[in-house]
């Protein structure tokens, strides 16, 4: 079931899970963000079929303009991840990422979670900036630790460190 909220320009949002109809729309939307990591097409199916609802769609006019791509983690049932969060360009410098992640987690897949995690690399001060703003905002710890280390990929690439908000109070 959709929900809605209004923008700061007064413009009206949708918030929805993903369905499998979404995953080329989530390709896109990464892709143009220009600021992401693009997985294949297959990988975005994937998400908006079987992990649907943990995948946040924000749409506008029909048009996806955010997303949250995200699934709960087998070893650790409480947590909610968060694997990208997407805005499109048009729609930056709006707090469109906090609204994203707090709409995030209202979605049927999410809503009894007691942690939101994500991996985020030491460059990546944005994203850091993101986490502890909607932990503040929830008036909740936002704790960080080491958790894939640079040996751990096949290819060059920063290490990623585990970003832990929470805990929420249940529903």
């Amino acid at each position: 079931m959709p929900m809605t909220a209004a923008t700061d320009d007064n413009d009206t949002l949708t918030y929805r899970a993903a369905t499998p109809e979404d995953g080329a729309a989530l390709w896109r939307l990464v892709r143009d963000a220009g600021t992401l990591e693009l997985n294949s097409a297959y990988f975005y199916l994937i998400f908006a079929t079987d992990f649907g609802e943990t995948c946040l769609i924000a749409e506008r006019d029909g048009v996806t303009v955010g997303a949250v791509v995200g699934y709960r983690p087998p070893r650790d049932p409480d947590a909610a991840f968060v694997w990208q969060v997407g805005v499109a360009p048009q729609m930056r410098g709006k707090g469109m990422g906090k609204k994203l992640l707090r709409e995030w987690l209202k979605l049927p897949g999410v809503r009894d979670a007691r942690w939101m995690t994500a991996t985020i690399t030491a460059d990546n001060v944005p994203s850091q900036k993101l986490f502890k703003a909607v932990a503040r905002d929830l008036g909740v710890d936002c704790t960080d630790h080491p958790h894939f280390t640079e040996n751990l990929f096949p290819e060059p690439h920063e290490a990623e460190r585990l970003y832990r908000i929470g805990p929420f109070a249940q529903p």
